[in-house]
């Protein structure tokens, strides 16, 4: 039975007939190409069409078979449609390492690569002209708390050095925390309502090279995942925006493996009422108490909480937006230890 290594570095082993599908599939020249592109990039019908120079009829059809055969896979996000490689580790690992052995020097998929590059410099166009719009907005909340980078640091203390296979990013916007977190995680799901912010999320992620990492639209509350996907689950700077936060805590326990994690950060409670009305704020930060409540309900047990800011307050400025983490455990690991025990 062929062995191959995923994302992870772990041995993946293939029974006959599903390698003999991935042959089948991929055993044509412009499938082949397709299957090298969205191993770099999720890319759209209208963007394959542009890098292949072939009609949108023809790609649509090749997309069709490769579908068919599982190794791709589509996502909606508005009047789009995105296409990836399949998760599904049997079939990915085997196309993975087919794809490792093209030669980059090889003037059609040179060509396409250059193509790919131009259809990511537009994608980048885009994001940059969004953020110029609303700019003004995120500079204002941005002088209200410690900088991002203390976040960011605070948030790799918070992990440690460990490795997480699979990591999700709930409310992943621009896809920073992805970023972020990349070098950690086999593979990295980003989940979003706002096309806008998607396309800015796989931007990032194109120009960094973080092809391991992927966005998709969804719903906080009710994600598309299946129970038990993720090693990691991060909600950064969503809570404050939802009315029932306690669901989408659920929800997140939800995706996660037994024993998995589950970091949140957010704003401490504050009396910046100017933010619901300014930038769509529905709580003025996150209770502890609150907090404690829903993640004991989600069956998770708290770990750590840290916060930053909390120092350097004056009376000309008595009020300041302190940033808090949680860091919470799936408690079913504990559980079945302590049964094996």
């Amino acid at each position: 039975m062929p062995v191959f290594n995923d994302n992870d570095g772990v041995a993946v082993r293939i029974a006959l007939e599903p390698m003999l599908g991935v042959l089948r599939a991929a055993a044509e020249e412009t499938r082949l190409r397709i299957l090298r592109l969205l191993s770099l990039s999720e890319l759209t019908v209208s963007d394959l069409t542009e890098i292949l120079g072939q009609s949108q009829p023809r790609v649509s059809r090749h997309l069709k078979l490769l579908s068919e055969a599982g190794l791709v896979v589509r996502g909606r996000e508005g009047s789009y449609s995105f296409y990836r490689l399949s998760d599904e580790r049997a079939l990915r690992a085997p196309v993975k390492e087919l794809l490792s052995h093209l030669d980059s020097a090889d003037l059609v998929l040179k060509r396409d690569a250059a193509r790919l590059d131009a259809v990511r410099k537009g994608r980048a166009e885009t994001a940059a002209r969004y953020f110029s719009a609303h700019a003004e907005k995120w500079n204002e909340l941005r002088t209200l708390h410690v900088e991002e980078a203390a976040v960011e640091s605070a948030i790799r203390q918070t992990l440690g050095g460990g490795r997480f296979p699979v990591a999700v990013d709930l409310g992943t916007g621009t896809g920073r925390i992805l970023e972020l977190i990349a070098p950690q995680v086999g593979t990295g799901i980003g989940v979003d309502t706002s096309p806008d912010m998607l396309r800015i999320a796989r931007s990032a992620l194109d120009a960094k090279g973080y092809g391991h990492c992927r966005v998709q639209q969804g719903d906080i509350f009710n994600l598309t995942l299946p129970d038990g996907t993720a090693d990691l689950v991060v909600i950064h700077q969503v809570l404050h925006y939802l009315h029932d936060a306690g669901a989408a805590i659920a929800e997140a326990a939800r995706i996660l493996k037994p024993g998995g994690c589950l970091l949140i950060v957010d704003f401490a409670p504050h009396g910046f009422e100017f933010l619901r009305a300014g930038h769509a704020h529905v709580r003025l930060g996150i209770d502890p108490a609150e907090m404690n409540g829903w993640l004991d309900d989600a069956g998770l047990d708290l770990v750590r909480t840290d916060q930053l800011g909390a120092q350097g307050l004056s009376e000309d400025l008595p009020e300041k937006l302190i940033v808090s983490l949680w860091l919470a455990r799936d408690r079913r690991a504990s559980s079945e230890g302590e049964a094996a025990a």
